[in-house]
């Protein structure tokens, strides 16, 4: 049966949006599982129906034209509305299954994350996940992505729906050892004759760094990194102070003791981790009760 929505056979649009894609019709092809023969048949179609060229011969394969980047950009939105209805009509009143596709930042502990993971498994069993990690979640196209987890204020760009499922401190922390080779800092000052990592936050300097009313100041950092958990435990082996939102919470097979937070009521920010879905998407059940589950675990922790 073909699916048609304000005048756009939807099977056509897809096999458009592979060969842009693919930038090829044998790349889209394989990608789609179908010949070039029908691919090249759906697009020419397409574009009897847009009364204008939509792909241009290039050495190579094939370009958008002006207007068929406009109906990529815009189509890719189409189709993702259209799974979403059709998922979220496959679920009513079943328990929630298929597959999530998430993005998170790089250096989330994983002795947060098991639980948290843990708990949706327990509930939905049925329910799967694909995660990848990325430096700058929403810097990312995000058009397979079904939820991203970031830091900051910000929600993603377009049509998404975000949530603050938790607020950290920004924290310098260091080894115990550490400050017992070193001696422990007393003012910001003092910090000039330290080690210091700081985390990459996404579009951020990390050599400035704020204090807790607000101000800001320059330090030298011998490590900057986006990897949180890494500047994390290199704190923990006694090598300098780091700068990053951290939780506090204890590292697995650690004293509650090894780590210790320096000028605690002087340097840090606090940061919001946020949780945002398509718009689209957000009334499908997988997605509200992740979120619903998510909220839930963190505060347990």
């Amino acid at each position: 049966m073909r699916t048609v929505a304000g005048g756009l056979d939807l099977e056509e649009l897809r096999a458009f949006i592979a060969v842009v894609e693919a930038g090829s019709y044998l790349g889209a092809a394989r990608a789609l599982g179908t010949s070039r023969t029908t691919l090249r048949r759906q697009v020419a179609s397409l574009e009897q129906r847009a009364g204008v060229a939509l792909l241009e011969s290039v050495r190579h394969g094939v370009l958008p034209t002006e207007a068929g980047q406009v109906l990529a950009k815009r189509g890719r939105g189409m189709m993702q509305e259209a799974g979403a209805l059709l998922a979220s009509i496959r679920e009513v009143g079943d328990a929630p299954s298929g597959t999530l596709r998430v993005v998170l930042p790089v250096g989330l502990p994983p002795h947060a994350l098991t639980p948290v993971f843990a708990a949706v498994r327990k509930a939905y069993p049925r329910l799967h996940f694909h995660c990848r990690f990325s430096n700058d979640p929403l810097a990312e196209a995000l058009t397979d992505v079904d939820i991203a987890v970031h830091f900051g204020e910000d929600a993603p760009r377009g049509h998404w729906i975000s949530h603050v499922v938790l607020r950290i401190r920004e924290w310098l922390i260091a080894g115990r050892a550490y400050l017992e080779r070193r001696g422990t800092p007393r003012t910001i000052e003092d910090l000039k004759h330290h080690e210091l990592f700081a985390w990459q936050a996404p579009g951020e300097d990390a050599r400035i760094w704020r204090t807790r009313r607000g101000a800001s100041f320059t330090v030298a950092p011998a490590l900057i990194a986006t990897d949180i958990h890494f500047i994390r435990h290199c704190c923990i082996s006694g090598l300098g102070i780091g700068l990053v939102p951290d939780a506090l919470l204890p590292d697995p097979g650690l004293g509650p003791d090894v780590l210790v937070r320096v000028l605690p009521d002087v340097v840090g920010q606090e940061r919001p981790v946020r949780l945002s879905v398509p718009e689209v998407l957000s009334e499908i059940p997988k997605i509200k009760v992740l979120i619903e589950h998510v909220r839930a675990s963190l505060i347990r922790l």
